[in-house]
């Protein structure tokens, strides 16, 4: 069954940027329709066999989208991102416990996720913080931060009472309803033993029945939930960074005297971690029987793809001055590392890169998932395009996001639809790890500006992040994530600054084009739908062309964007069909998917 429950969306869009907030809140209502059935939605790209040279590649993928895409000009008045924080409400500052030692851990946090927490159908926000060294603490500690949505965009600290406000070295997080009750569930990855917290509802958490079992006591990084055997519940991937304690940590020194900031290669690496969920049982490491488990790891980032469209469940793994690691799922729960063949475990050089934030979407209308990756200062952002054969190439060394990434250090990195022009843009949060960088490096700078990059539909992007002066403000950036705020379609940006206060901008002018939304409720499938595959057919000037997306749990670094998916439709587009594949293999499609509106579809039986 299919049903079609629409939330309304503004009906009329204004030429200017709208005021700061709506007094009232957002109206919702529900209509219950059965979708028809339509023909399937294939792709407009047909792969072929073999790996052709890679002039011809560009060539072809040239000439496919001039065809598909038909670029329109950019619009009159580009749509701002415009910092809302102290207006809507939000005042979390993160501690990163920093007293001058300078422990490794200090540079990392922290994520920050949007997602329902209390059930309502508005985006709240989770902002993962972290602590004072021991010796160092002082009342009151600090704890994560739950802001409840009130529907207006504006929010109240809900943590007080939530579960959440507990003291913990936390750095990122990653939610979903793991045990399918109808409610979100967060786990969050800390230096020391792992929390899960089950949401008992209405966003009060308490820990889980087999919190125990998914507790890793190493240094975590992030963490994603997936399907990673195909039975229907959400199993659990866990990264670690590296083997590091107090009273292990090591001296080292930008300027042969001067405590820094180690690199990782100062430590031992740490394995990934596939927790199965077994359901009632509780959840089992099989690490090992899985063929994850490698020592050397240093992981940072994760990214669920069907990088081989084969329908099962592959992992991305950006390590920090290790190799990325690209895991195919064999089926049956077992994965075999394919980085190397895949072209995305090393850089151009031939040197491994010190990666942090990883995410995947079709960028370019194949069909076919790619890549962005954040890598350190002097690397440059990578940008991963699928060519369709199981390997990748990346584009940014001869592109403006290569050029304008060169020198600044990337942790959150993520694929969205800011102007819902039907194309995947590119945001990137920045900012060094050491506060004295520029005395070394004096071209590189601890605090800096992120990167908005336009996708401008011809396979290039280009960087807009000056039209949003607040957004081109610097920070020490670590996590951020995307999610709609205020109900108006576009998405709404959320980053976390390492040892400073967090930021919400909001996305004025985004909401001018079209756009169409879906939320998932899995039945035989998990239930929020992880890893459904949504392709939306959109006729534009007598243009046909199918945009696909993947209902996501966290990625980017140590952070979550929102559960459901937006189409961006342009200025003149219309949804005409819908298709959704299921984890469990079930398809299920709509027609003609009303514009400004998200739908909700429940996965029919089996």
């Amino acid at each position: 069954m299919i049903i079609s429950g629409l939330l309304a969306g503004p009906a009329a869009v204004a030429l200017q940027p709208p005021p700061a907030f709506s007094s009232g809140g957002l109206r919702r209502t529900r209509e219950r329709a059965l979708g028809g059935t339509v023909p399937p939605v294939r792709g407009l790209v047909r792969r072929t066999k073999g790996l052709p040279h890679r002039s011809f590649l560009s060539l072809a993928r040239g000439a496919v989208l001039a065809a598909v895409f038909n670029p329109v000009p950019v619009m009159a008045q580009e749509p701002r991102f415009v910092d809302v924080t102290e207006a809507a409400g939000i005042d979390f500052v993160h501690e990163n416990g920093a007293f001058g030692e300078k422990y490794l851990p200090e540079t990392m946090g922290s994520g920050v996720a949007f997602f329902d927490a209390d059930g309502d159908g508005d985006q709240d926000l989770l902002f993962v913080n972290s602590r004072r060294w021991p010796g160092h603490r002082t009342e009151p500690e600090p704890t994560a931060a739950l802001y409840r949505n009130r529907g207006d965009g504006t929010f109240e600290d809900a943590t007080a009472g939530s579960g959440l406000d507990t003291p913990l070295y936390g750095i990122g997080t990653a939610i979903a309803d793991y045990d399918a009750d109808g409610d979100q569930d967060v786990y969050l990855t800390v230096l020391g033993p792992n929390r899960l917290l089950e949401n008992t509802g209405g966003g009060v958490f308490r820990e889980a029945p087999h919190a125990a079992a998914v507790a890793n006591p190493g240094f975590s990084s992030v963490a994603t939930w997936l399907d990673a055997d195909g039975d229907g519940d959400l199993d659990l991937f866990l990264l670690n960074y590296v083997e590091w304690s107090i009273e292990e940590d090591i001296f080292c020194a930008l300027d042969g005297v001067n405590k820094s900031y180690c690199t990782p290669e100062s430590y031992g690496g740490a394995s990934a971690v596939l927790y199965r969920n077994d359901g009632p049982e509780g959840f089992t490491d099989v690490t090992k029987e899985a063929g994850l488990f490698n020592p050397r790891g240093k992981g940072l980032g994760v990214a669920v793809l069907d990088f081989d469209d084969d329908g099962l469940f592959d992992l991305a793994v950006a390590n920090d001055t290790q190799p990325n690691y690209l895991y195919r799922n064999l089926g049956g729960g077992r994965f075999e590392d394919a980085g190397v063949l895949s072209g995305i475990a090393f850089a151009e050089n031939g040197a491994a890169r010190g990666a942090m934030g990883i995410d995947a979407s079709d960028y370019d209308g194949d069909g076919m998932p790619d890549l962005v990756i954040g890598n350190f200062s002097n690397e440059m952002v990578s940008l991963y395009h699928n060519e369709g054969v199981g390997f990748f190439i990346d584009q940014a060394p001869v592109s403006e996001i290569g050029r304008n990434s060169l020198l600044t250090l990337a942790f959150g990195a993520f694929f969205f639809d800011y102007d819902l022009d039907g194309r995947q843009d590119i945001f990137v949060a920045n900012g060094h790890v050491e506060n004295d960088i520029a005395a070394v490096q004096q071209r590189v700078s601890y605090r800096q500006a992120p990167h908005l990059f336009r996708n401008r539909g011809d396979g290039g992007f280009e960087e807009v992040t000056t039209a949003s002066p607040d957004l081109a403000r610097a920070m020490v950036a670590r996590g951020a994530a995307f999610g709609d705020i205020d109900g108006d379609g576009d998405p709404d940006l959320a980053v976390s600054e390492n040892g400073g206060p967090a930021r919400l901008f909001r996305n004025d002018g985004g909401e001018r084009n079209g756009w169409v939304g879906f939320r998932l409720r899995g039945e035989n499938s998990n239930r929020d739908g992880i890893g459904a595959k949504i392709t939306l057919a959109i006729e534009d000037a007598g243009v046909t062309r199918s945009e696909t997306r993947i209902v996501k749990s966290a990625t980017g670094y140590a952070s979550q964007n929102q559960l459901e998916v937006t189409f961006g439709l342009g200025s003149g587009g219309r949804a005409v069909s819908a298709e959704v594949r299921w984890p469990s293999g079930t398809r299920s499609e709509i027609e003609s998917p009303a514009a400004r509106r998200f739908h909700v579809l429940e996965e029919p039986p089996s």
